[in-house]
């Protein structure tokens, strides 16, 4: 009989997540899951519809227990979301101490922030058992680049954290190479734990569709360039608009799918340079949705904004875009633009830069310059040879068998 997994994860279901896959299959694989998570309220910044302290704090979905720690929303300011996250942990350290679940590994699943890693460490030490944990954003760097704040007497406390996080784990898995190298270089870091590059897959339902027709798009010869997913600062998409206006004589249209925290401001940059006509606005759409809202698109975009951890980052949507056998058009460098220079599926330009963006999309409709369809396969084949999910979840499980 194979073992029990407790996870944690200050996101998971309802909430968009791949960690929600990856609980999926390990039950599929024959483990008992529990997931210890939040009350619901990514990325709108309020509880979910039927979620709340005194609701649905127990349930079982796909075969895996969950239990909802208490937290306060992460509203729309900064000072929300450190309440967020700091909520969590300590309804995680009360959690902690009297629980009666018996586990015989922790996996903690960190995108930001770091500090739901402490409730793993602190479950891992009182059962005596080893925690493993999958580093998505890096701490403290991720800290300092979205709050803006440098400060010695904050950032240090936060870089000791991770350095005892880091310590009390077995094993630490990585989104990208880059990560891998980050972690090692630490100076506090403890040369018995393990550092392991391993990569991000798509879920099975990303797949490609061709020629997809849906309502929320138009259905017209325009050369549509779609971006899927969070929509943050940390996105860069304040570069869209700016093209849009480049653009303005091109048969060229920029669909949208999702909502976050930046919105407000990318709309009013969109009216500002007078490109509404540019856009196409989809809210957020169930992931399984987004094979055939890229299947009506001609390339995927993605983007980032100018700092040394983004270099290092392989951002999540970058493996179903190529799952869906889309090309890629970026503003990105570092591990990003290797991954789609190597696989030969896209065009990337320098972040930030709106007159090489823009001209990245005339040489993408020019079929004499690209041919998108070699693009689609390339991405395609590529995803299969290095993220394919079997393989990835077959690798990790040789650890959870020792």
């Amino acid at each position: 009989m194979k073992k029990h997994i407790l996870v944690v994860s200050q996101y998971f279901h309802p909430e968009s997540f791949r960690i929600n896959d990856i609980c999926t299959e390990w039950v599929k694989r024959g483990y008992k899951v529990t997931v210890v998570t939040g009350i619901p309220n990514y990325p709108q910044g309020e509880f979910f519809e039927g979620y709340g302290w005194f609701k649905r704090r127990k349930e079982k979905w796909n075969g895996i227990d969950i239990i909802r720690l208490p937290l306060i929303a992460r509203g729309h300011s900064s000072v929300g979301m450190a309440l967020n996250y700091l909520s969590f942990v300590v309804s995680g350290f009360i959690w902690k101490l009297f629980t009666r679940i018996k586990a015989d590994y922790v996996f903690t699943f960190e995108v930001s922030p770091m500090t739901q890693a402490l409730i793993g460490v602190w479950y891992a030490k009182k059962r005596h058992i080893p925690h493993y944990l999958y580093v998505q954003d890096l701490w403290p760097e991720n800290v300092e680049i979205v709050t803006g704040i440098h400060s010695p007497a904050i950032i240090k406390p936060i870089d000791r954290m991770v350095d005892y996080i880091y310590r009390k784990t077995k094993i630490v898995f990585t989104t990208s190479p880059s990560f891998v190298n980050n972690i090692k270089s630490r100076r506090n870091f403890d040369k018995h734990t393990k550092v392991i590059y391993w990569p991000q897959y798509a879920e099975e339902f990303y797949k490609p569709v061709r020629n997809a027709s849906v309502p929320e798009i138009p259905d017209d010869d325009s050369f549509k360039v779609i971006f899927t997913g969070n929509i943050g600062y940390a996105q860069g998409l304040d570069i869209l608009p700016r093209t849009a206006g480049l653009l303005k004589n091109e048969n060229v249209k920029f669909v949208i799918v999702g909502d976050g925290r930046y919105m407000e401001e990318f709309r009013a940059e969109i009216s500002k340079l007078d490109v509404n006509d540019k856009f196409v606005m989809v809210p957020r759409q169930p992931a399984e949705r987004i094979p055939e809202l890229l299947g009506a698109c001609d390339v995927a975009f993605l983007s980032f904004m100018d700092t040394e951890l983004f270099e290092m980052t392989i951002p999540a949507k970058l493996q179903s875009y190529m799952a869906c056998g889309m090309p890629i058009l970026a503003a990105a460098s570092g591990e990003t633009r290797r991954i789609i220079e190597e696989a030969e599926c896209g065009i990337c330009s320098r972040i930030g830069n709106a007159e090489a963006l823009a001209d990245s999309i005339r040489k993408l409709m020019d079929p004499e310059i690209s041919d998108t369809k070699v693009m689609s396969g390339n991405s395609r084949e590529y995803f299969i040879s290095h993220f394919e999910k079997k393989k990835l979840m077959d690798y990790i499980d040789n650890y959870f068998v020792r």
